[in-house]
């Protein structure tokens, strides 16, 4: 493994201890806003910025978003999001220790398993560290980030209508950011021609990506639980991101047949963690009292 390697996966260490950090902020201060409100999206979401908390937690996020770049840029995608994934485990020991959050042992075993699985990729990515991995093929790109986009706008508009929609809300902004995440790899590759590399249409679907599922967090993190809507944020975000190292950015897959059937059991094992983190009813009903 290169020290570039290296050094990209010691940022992506930092970036999961700080994101963490700053969405139990964020949903300190979402819970404490006015409501998140789809026809004004723009108004409602500087609203937020009024709360101490918020704001305070999106200069943390923006500072992890910024170490997430960095490792992006020097290591391979799947390897960065494996490595973030695994931090994941620190969610609910960080959310009952110190932000003081109720979290249930459903919730604990949610979370446990979810970052499980996620870990568990990074035994069968074996033969990825040799580069960073940024080359990509545009039309393939330009498909995965369509649909991954698209599913998340659809969850989103989906979820927005129900108001109990808080999960649905929760895949809608990790599909958003994943494809965001995606995108922010493969402009990357860009980056030898310096600040100009910068200036690039890609750079319009990451901020737009980034943006809408800024808002669509926010929402979710108003009416829903903070622990599993976070674990449902990230674990989705964390798939799509995986999923594209082989898909889009030719990372090789294990040569071994069973190699291959544990990273296969280790995406099943998230999607049932996910579907173990319970609806965030508590939240709503404390949000319509």
């Amino acid at each position: 493994m290169s020290v570039s390697v290296q050094i990209g996966l010691l940022l992506a260490l930092a970036t999961a201890l700080t994101s963490i950090i700053g969405f139990l902020l964020k949903g300190r201060g979402a819970v404490e806003s006015p409501p998140v409100d789809p026809r004004k999206p723009v108004r409602t979401s500087l609203a937020l910025f009024r709360s101490r908390a918020y704001t305070i937690g999106i200069i943390v996020a923006t500072a992890s978003w910024g170490l997430h770049v960095a490792a992006l840029a020097l290591a391979p995608i799947s390897l960065v999001q494996t490595v973030i994934a695994g931090g994941l485990a620190l969610l609910t020991v960080i959310a009952d220790r110190i932000f003081g959050y109720d979290v249930t042992r459903r919730e604990w075993i949610g979370v446990a398993l979810t970052a499980f699985g996620l870990a568990v990729l990074a035994g069968t990515m074996s033969g990825v560290g040799a580069d960073r991995h940024s080359d990509y093929d545009a039309a393939t790109l330009a498909t995965y980030i369509g649909v991954v986009g698209g599913a998340g706008l659809l969850a989103a508009f989906g979820g927005g209508r129900i108001p109990s929609g808080g999960p649905i809300l929760a895949v809608s902004a990790g599909l958003l950011w994943g494809a965001s995440d995606v995108t922010i790899k493969a402009l990357s590759g860009h980056l030898d021609n310096g600040a100009f590399g910068w200036i690039h249409p890609l750079a319009i679907v990451i901020l737009v990506a980034s943006l809408i599922g800024l808002a669509v967090s926010a929402r979710s993190l108003q009416i829903g639980d903070a622990v599993p809507v976070i674990a449902l944020t990230s674990a989705t975000a964390n798939l799509c991101t995986i999923s594209a190292g082989p898909v889009v950015f030719g990372e090789p897959l294990p040569d071994h047949p069973l190699a291959l059937a544990v990273r296969v059991i280790a995406f099943v094992i998230v999607i049932v963690a996910s579907a173990l983190t319970p609806p965030p009813l508590r939240a709503a009903d404390q949000a319509a009292a």
